[in-house]
């Protein structure tokens, strides 16, 4: 479907656009079904004119309502709008009343800018990006030393007691995360006095 001739919202605003023909000069109620019929069936301007002086008020008020600021509000029914002229044929009055189904696609270009604003900008200095520095000599010998002497009592031990002890450690490593994840600093000797 082409774009009416007036599709240069910026510079033509239709809330002060003279209307002339029978659709916009009648003093008796407008019926919006029959105007988006005469849009999708004759493209009829003067019908379009007329729905948009009738719901742009009413969509400004709903898009400020739903977060937009004016000037947001004001673009979204300026695409609203050129929506409901593109695809006017599709609006079915069985479906839903013409209202809703203008506030739908309002409330859908809504949802489409939030989403394109609401992009994560990852900030650099988030500890959760930062890698862990490497540990100190001092710590990786500590750590090496422990390992040993670990590895060395665990040969010691036969098969079941080597099973009781991973068995155990996992327990204490679960608890320790769990604690961890909610603020608190894991008691290992104390997770191992109440599990028994």
């Amino acid at each position: 479907m082409a774009l009416p001739a007036f599709a240069d919202w910026r510079l033509f605003s239709l809330y002060n656009v003279e209307v002339s023909g029978a659709v916009a000069s009648s003093d008796a109620p407008v019926d919006a079904a029959s105007l988006l019929q005469a849009i999708a069936e004759r493209q009829d301007r003067d019908a379009f004119v007329a729905l948009f002086r009738m719901f742009a008020p009413k969509v400004k008020s709903y898009l400020v309502g739903l977060g937009a600021s004016a000037a947001q509000a004001d673009d979204l029914i300026q695409d609203v709008m050129l929506t409901v002229w593109n695809k006017a044929a599709q609006f079915d009055p069985r479906r839903s009343s013409p209202a809703t189904w203008i506030f739908t696609i309002a409330r859908n270009r809504r949802i489409d800018v939030l989403r394109r604003e609401r992009r994560y900008e990852y900030d650099s200095d988030d500890p959760l990006l930062v890698e862990d520095p490497a540990p100190s000599g001092f710590t990786a010998a500590a750590a090496r030393q422990d390992e040993a002497s670990v590895a060395q009592a665990m040969e010691q031990l036969n098969a079941d007691q080597v099973a009781v002890v991973r068995l155990d450690a996992s327990r204490d490593r679960d608890a320790a995360q769990r604690a961890d994840r909610h603020g608190e600093v894991a008691d290992v000797s104390r997770i191992r006095e109440a599990a028994r």
